[in-house]
């Protein structure tokens, strides 16, 4: 990376920086280029010569935490993958508080950004993001109960916005219920829908 590229980046992320700082005191609607720039220490052309608009530099925010979160579940993802590989078909579980609780905790640490994701979702594409950070944890499930591809889509689909479905609920609560009781609650829904099946 040359100099300008590398100053091109540092620019960004200052104004990364100053998004999240600027997001743990008040909500998106009211944050302003204007706002953002002063504390980046930047002017707006230099705002808008690297987003078009204030949802892009929310969606560069949700990418890069989200980055930061898959690389931390990376660290235990293979322990995690081999024991649902192993495990006896009557223990295998889609949901387990070892991956639920430090996910929930994450977006607790970070509630503010991850409600304006949720309330943005459909604008963001957060579908696709969803789908990456769940995808190491249902495709080794799902290889050993032999589910088809196609099948996969739709089971995929289920869980992750029933999963979603309520963790949207649980911010617009303020994450005022305990990690503990969310997690509960989800594999409660995923065991009832397990046992309909």
């Amino acid at each position: 990376m040359n100099k300008s590229e590398s100053k091109y980046f540092a620019t960004a992320a200052r104004m990364d920086e100053a998004f999240l700082q600027l997001l743990e005191k008040k909500d998106f609607a009211y944050i302003t280029v204007k706002e953002i720039c002063e504390a980046a220490g930047v002017n707006r052309s230099t705002f808008y010569l690297h987003y078009e608009t204030m949802a892009d530099l929310l969606s560069e925010s949700v990418s890069h935490m989200n980055e930061q979160f898959l690389a931390y579940m990376k660290k235990d993802s293979e322990t995690f993958v081999a024991k649902q590989r192993d495990c006896p078909l009557d223990e295998l579980y889609l949901i387990t508080p070892e991956y639920l609780t430090p996910y929930l905790g994450y977006i607790e640490k970070h509630k503010r950004l991850f409600r304006t994701v949720t309330e943005n979702a459909a604008v963001l594409g957060m579908d696709k993001s969803y789908d990456r950070m769940f995808h190491h944890v249902f495709t080794p499930i799902l290889d050993r109960y032999g589910i088809s591809q196609q099948d996969r889509r739709y089971i995929m689909a289920f869980y992750i916005h029933g999963l979603m479905a309520i963790i949207s609920e649980w911010l617009r609560n303020d994450c005022a219920d305990s990690i503990t009781y969310v997690v509960d609650m989800i594999q409660g829904c995923v065991k009832r829908r397990r046992e309909e099946s």
